[in-house]
């Protein structure tokens, strides 16, 4: 069992951490093709955010320093989580749970259109990525602690 679930952790944080390599040798100087995608993103994202709940973002917040944030939350996180670390998965949920809404934001566009369906089918798939870090997470906090068992101390003979 315990080989099992190391392939699937393995198989699973492979998705994390190919990412967040093809990003690391794509950043350059100004945080590469990421960046160019991230940026009008993230200003409608901003502008929807100030709009319902009045918060602002910083102004001078660098994109390429956000891909780089993102690189490091999904290598770090991924090699943890393939260790079996919770705190591994607490860095992919992160990640998951500020980049999912800014990247497939299906919300801005109509129905009717491709980009709905392709960027709605996206996020839904991210979501039952964050739903597998969440049941790894609760499973295990639930799974009792190895305990250790104390030597009975071996009767002297004389």
């Amino acid at each position: 069992m315990a080989f099992v679930s190391s392939v699937g952790r393995l198989l699973f944080a492979s998705v994390f951490l190919l990412s967040a390599w093809q990003e690391f040798n794509e950043f350059g100087s100004d945080g590469g093709p990421a960046a160019k995608f991230l940026r009008p993103k993230l200003d409608v994202f901003s502008s929807h955010l100030l709009t319902h709940t009045g918060v602002h973002l910083p102004k001078q917040l660098e994109i390429k320093h956000l891909v780089a944030a993102a690189i490091v939350l999904k290598g770090v996180g991924g090699l943890l989580f393939i260790f079996g670390s919770s705190f591994g998965a607490v860095l992919l949920l992160l990640h998951q749970a500020i980049a999912t809404p800014i990247l497939y934001d299906f919300y801005n566009y109509d129905a009717e259109k491709k980009e709905f369906n392709q960027l709605f089918l996206k996020f839904t798939q991210n979501l039952a990525l964050f739903g597998a870090l969440l049941f790894f997470i609760s499973m295990k906090i639930s799974m009792p602690k190895k305990q250790l068992r104390k030597r009975a101390p071996k009767a002297k003979t004389t």
